[in-house]
Protein backbone atom coordinates (compact mmCIF):
# COMPACT_ATOMS: atom_id res chain seq x y z
CA UNK A 1 0.00 0.00 0.00
CA UNK A 2 1.21 3.50 -0.61
CA UNK A 3 2.44 5.06 1.84
CA UNK A 4 2.37 2.56 4.32
CA UNK A 5 5.15 2.62 6.09
CA UNK A 6 3.98 6.26 7.25
CA UNK A 7 1.07 4.83 9.28
CA UNK A 8 1.76 4.31 12.98
CA UNK A 9 0.60 1.36 14.47
CA UNK A 10 -2.74 1.66 15.00
CA UNK A 11 -3.46 3.06 11.22
CA UNK A 12 -1.57 -0.27 10.22
CA UNK A 13 -3.81 -2.23 11.82
CA UNK A 14 -6.95 -0.01 10.12
CA UNK A 15 -5.48 -0.20 6.53
CA UNK A 16 -4.24 -3.88 6.74
CA UNK A 17 -8.49 -4.65 7.78
CA UNK A 18 -9.25 -2.36 5.20
CA UNK A 19 -7.46 -4.12 2.69
CA UNK A 20 -8.54 -7.65 3.31
CA UNK A 21 -12.42 -6.37 3.58
CA UNK A 22 -11.86 -5.00 0.15
CA UNK A 23 -10.61 -7.67 -1.56
CA UNK A 24 -12.98 -10.03 0.01
CA UNK A 25 -16.06 -7.77 -1.28
CA UNK A 26 -14.59 -7.35 -4.48
CA UNK A 27 -14.11 -11.16 -4.83
CA UNK A 28 -17.43 -12.05 -3.75
CA UNK A 29 -19.07 -8.89 -6.25
CA UNK A 30 -17.37 -10.71 -8.86
CA UNK A 31 -18.51 -14.17 -8.51
CA UNK A 32 -14.94 -15.39 -7.06
CA UNK A 33 -14.26 -18.27 -4.54
CA UNK A 34 -12.25 -16.15 -2.54
CA UNK A 35 -12.06 -19.08 -0.20
CA UNK A 36 -9.84 -21.34 -2.35
CA UNK A 37 -6.99 -18.84 -2.75
CA UNK A 38 -3.97 -19.59 -1.38
CA UNK A 39 -3.47 -16.44 0.75
CA UNK A 40 -0.13 -15.06 1.92
CA UNK A 41 -0.54 -11.90 4.01
CA UNK A 42 2.14 -10.02 3.76
CA UNK A 43 1.28 -6.41 5.93
CA UNK A 44 0.59 -3.90 3.40
CA UNK A 45 -0.13 -6.45 0.63
CA UNK A 46 -1.64 -9.84 -0.26
CA UNK A 47 0.06 -12.83 -2.47
CA UNK A 48 -2.87 -15.15 -3.51
CA UNK A 49 -2.50 -18.29 -5.95
CA UNK A 50 -5.77 -18.94 -7.19
CA UNK A 51 -7.35 -21.94 -8.49
CA UNK A 52 -7.38 -23.32 -11.90
CA UNK A 53 -10.57 -23.15 -12.31
CA UNK A 54 -10.94 -19.18 -11.84
CA UNK A 55 -11.66 -17.20 -14.81
CA UNK A 56 -9.49 -15.17 -15.68
CA UNK A 57 -11.62 -12.51 -17.22
CA UNK A 58 -13.78 -12.01 -14.25
CA UNK A 59 -10.76 -11.28 -12.38
CA UNK A 60 -9.61 -8.68 -15.20
CA UNK A 61 -13.00 -7.37 -15.82
CA UNK A 62 -15.26 -7.52 -12.49
CA UNK A 63 -12.78 -8.09 -9.75
CA UNK A 64 -10.80 -4.84 -10.80
CA UNK A 65 -14.04 -2.91 -10.93
CA UNK A 66 -14.94 -3.81 -7.53
CA UNK A 67 -12.05 -2.84 -6.42
CA UNK A 68 -11.92 0.33 -7.98
CA UNK A 69 -15.29 0.76 -6.49
CA UNK A 70 -14.34 -0.22 -2.79
CA UNK A 71 -11.59 1.66 -3.02
CA UNK A 72 -13.93 4.91 -4.35
CA UNK A 73 -16.21 4.11 -1.35
CA UNK A 74 -13.45 3.75 1.60
CA UNK A 75 -11.91 6.66 0.81
CA UNK A 76 -14.43 8.50 1.09
CA UNK A 77 -14.97 8.03 5.27
CA UNK A 78 -14.07 11.22 6.69
CA UNK A 79 -11.04 11.83 8.00
CA UNK A 80 -9.28 8.83 6.59
CA UNK A 81 -6.09 7.79 5.43
CA UNK A 82 -6.33 7.30 1.53
CA UNK A 83 -6.00 3.79 0.23
CA UNK A 84 -4.08 3.62 -2.77
CA UNK A 85 -2.92 -0.02 -4.54
CA UNK A 86 -0.93 -1.51 -7.57
CA UNK A 87 -1.82 -4.61 -8.69
CA UNK A 88 -0.18 -7.21 -10.90
CA UNK A 89 -1.44 -10.30 -12.28
CA UNK A 90 -0.15 -13.06 -14.00
CA UNK A 91 0.01 -16.94 -14.97
CA UNK A 92 2.30 -19.97 -15.03
CA UNK A 93 4.31 -22.28 -13.34
CA UNK A 94 3.83 -22.20 -8.98
CA UNK A 95 4.48 -24.79 -6.57
CA UNK A 96 4.24 -25.00 -2.69
CA UNK A 97 7.20 -25.27 -1.18
CA UNK A 98 9.04 -24.22 2.19
CA UNK A 99 7.69 -20.87 2.60
CA UNK A 100 5.41 -20.64 0.36
CA UNK A 101 5.01 -21.06 -3.45
CA UNK A 102 8.38 -21.29 -5.94
CA UNK A 103 8.79 -21.02 -9.46
CA UNK A 104 8.75 -18.41 -11.95
CA UNK A 105 5.06 -16.89 -11.97
CA UNK A 106 5.23 -16.09 -8.15
CA UNK A 107 8.45 -14.09 -9.00
CA UNK A 108 7.00 -12.11 -12.10
CA UNK A 109 4.16 -11.03 -10.06
CA UNK A 110 6.63 -9.59 -6.78
CA UNK A 111 8.53 -7.94 -9.57
CA UNK A 112 5.53 -6.68 -11.38
CA UNK A 113 3.99 -5.03 -8.72
CA UNK A 114 7.29 -3.11 -7.81
CA UNK A 115 8.18 -1.92 -11.49
CA UNK A 116 9.45 1.53 -11.73
CA UNK A 117 6.89 2.42 -14.41
CA UNK A 118 3.61 1.12 -12.27
CA UNK A 119 5.23 3.24 -9.22
CA UNK A 120 5.40 6.56 -11.53
CA UNK A 121 2.01 6.11 -12.91
CA UNK A 122 0.44 5.98 -9.45
CA UNK A 123 2.46 8.32 -8.26
CA UNK A 124 1.47 10.56 -11.23
CA UNK A 125 -2.06 9.85 -11.33
CA UNK A 126 -2.78 11.28 -7.97
CA UNK A 127 -6.91 10.80 -8.80
CA UNK A 128 -6.69 7.02 -9.46
CA UNK A 129 -6.95 4.52 -6.62
CA UNK A 130 -5.33 1.74 -8.31
CA UNK A 131 -2.69 0.78 -10.87
CA UNK A 132 -2.87 -2.77 -12.76
CA UNK A 133 0.13 -4.70 -14.73
CA UNK A 134 -0.50 -7.47 -16.31
CA UNK A 135 1.78 -9.75 -17.74
CA UNK A 136 2.22 -10.10 -21.34
CA UNK A 137 1.04 -13.78 -21.19
CA UNK A 138 -1.95 -12.50 -20.01
CA UNK A 139 -2.81 -9.68 -22.16
CA UNK A 140 -2.07 -12.12 -25.43
CA UNK A 141 -4.34 -15.13 -24.21
CA UNK A 142 -6.76 -12.80 -22.47
CA UNK A 143 -7.24 -9.82 -22.98
CA UNK A 144 -6.92 -9.28 -26.84
CA UNK A 145 -8.72 -12.79 -27.27
CA UNK A 146 -11.94 -10.31 -27.39
CA UNK A 147 -13.79 -11.05 -24.16
CA UNK A 148 -16.71 -8.99 -23.08
CA UNK A 149 -15.78 -6.21 -21.02
CA UNK A 150 -11.71 -6.61 -21.52
CA UNK A 151 -10.72 -3.37 -23.83
CA UNK A 152 -7.38 -4.14 -24.90
CA UNK A 153 -7.45 -0.33 -25.59
CA UNK A 154 -7.14 0.49 -22.04
CA UNK A 155 -3.86 -1.30 -21.91
CA UNK A 156 -0.19 0.40 -22.29
CA UNK A 157 2.49 -1.93 -22.85
CA UNK A 158 5.83 -1.29 -20.08
CA UNK A 159 9.35 -3.20 -20.60
CA UNK A 160 9.82 -4.37 -16.68
CA UNK A 161 13.48 -4.63 -15.53
CA UNK A 162 13.33 -5.08 -11.72
CA UNK A 163 16.55 -7.18 -10.54
CA UNK A 164 17.26 -9.71 -12.38
CA UNK A 165 14.10 -9.97 -14.33
CA UNK A 166 12.68 -8.29 -17.51
CA UNK A 167 9.69 -8.63 -19.52
CA UNK A 168 6.97 -6.75 -21.07
CA UNK A 169 4.02 -6.36 -18.62
CA UNK A 170 0.43 -3.90 -19.91
CA UNK A 171 -0.66 -1.17 -17.73
CA UNK A 172 -3.92 0.02 -17.11
CA UNK A 173 -5.48 2.83 -14.55
CA UNK A 174 -9.30 2.56 -14.29
CA UNK A 175 -10.24 5.72 -15.28
CA UNK A 176 -7.49 6.78 -16.91
CA UNK A 177 -6.37 5.89 -20.84
CA UNK A 178 -3.49 4.98 -22.14
CA UNK A 179 -2.69 8.54 -23.00
CA UNK A 180 -2.53 9.74 -19.75
CA UNK A 181 0.56 7.14 -18.91
CA UNK A 182 2.24 7.62 -22.12
CA UNK A 183 4.83 9.86 -20.97
CA UNK A 184 5.24 9.06 -17.47
CA UNK A 185 6.25 5.26 -18.24
CA UNK A 186 8.14 5.84 -21.51
CA UNK A 187 9.40 4.05 -24.53
CA UNK A 188 7.55 0.54 -23.98
CA UNK A 189 10.55 -0.90 -26.05
CA UNK A 190 13.45 0.23 -24.84
CA UNK A 191 14.31 -1.80 -21.74
CA UNK A 192 14.97 0.30 -18.45
CA UNK A 193 17.09 -0.35 -15.54
CA UNK A 194 15.13 -0.04 -12.45
CA UNK A 195 16.54 1.70 -9.30
CA UNK A 196 17.80 -0.45 -6.74
CA UNK A 197 14.91 -1.23 -3.95
CA UNK A 198 14.43 -4.02 -1.53
CA UNK A 199 11.77 -7.10 -2.99
CA UNK A 200 9.74 -8.80 -0.91
CA UNK A 201 10.11 -12.31 -1.93
CA UNK A 202 6.50 -14.48 -2.18
CA UNK A 203 5.74 -16.84 0.51
CA UNK A 204 2.98 -18.96 1.24
CA UNK A 205 0.00 -17.10 -0.17
CA UNK A 206 -3.58 -11.04 -4.76
CA UNK A 207 -4.53 -8.36 -4.82
CA UNK A 208 -4.81 -9.06 -5.22
CA UNK A 209 -2.83 -7.88 -4.39
CA UNK A 210 -1.01 -5.32 -2.51
CA UNK A 211 -2.49 -2.95 -0.46
CA UNK A 212 -2.71 -2.93 -3.29
CA UNK A 213 -0.86 -6.17 -4.78
CA UNK A 214 -0.72 -4.21 -5.30
CA UNK A 215 -0.72 -1.34 -3.64
CA UNK A 216 -0.30 1.69 -2.66
CA UNK A 217 3.55 1.75 -1.20
CA UNK A 218 6.37 -0.66 -2.40
CA UNK A 219 4.31 -3.49 -2.34
CA UNK A 220 4.99 -6.62 -3.60
CA UNK A 221 2.10 -8.27 -3.78
CA UNK A 222 0.20 -10.06 -6.75
CA UNK A 223 -2.10 -13.06 -7.50
CA UNK A 224 -1.83 -16.56 -9.46
CA UNK A 225 -4.26 -18.52 -11.43
CA UNK A 226 -2.92 -21.64 -10.97
CA UNK A 227 -3.62 -25.49 -11.12
CA UNK A 228 -3.73 -27.17 -8.00
CA UNK A 229 0.04 -29.01 -8.18
CA UNK A 230 2.02 -28.94 -9.53
CA UNK A 231 2.01 -25.53 -11.97
CA UNK A 232 -0.40 -22.77 -10.92
CA UNK A 233 -1.50 -20.07 -12.24
CA UNK A 234 -1.04 -16.28 -10.97
CA UNK A 235 -2.94 -13.34 -11.39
Amino acid sequence: MERYSRLDTRNQSAAQADLVQLLDEAAALAGLDRAAWERQPQGDLEFAVLPERTPEPALLGPFVQHLVGGLGALNTRPAASRVRLRLALDCGVATSSALGHAGPAPVAVARYVNAPQLKAVLAALTSADLAVIVSDRLYQDIVRSGHPGLDPAQYLRAHVRVKEFGGYGWIRVPGHRPDDMRTIVGNPHEPQQAPESPTVQPGPLSQHVHYGAAVGRDVNGGLTIGSPVPSRRLP
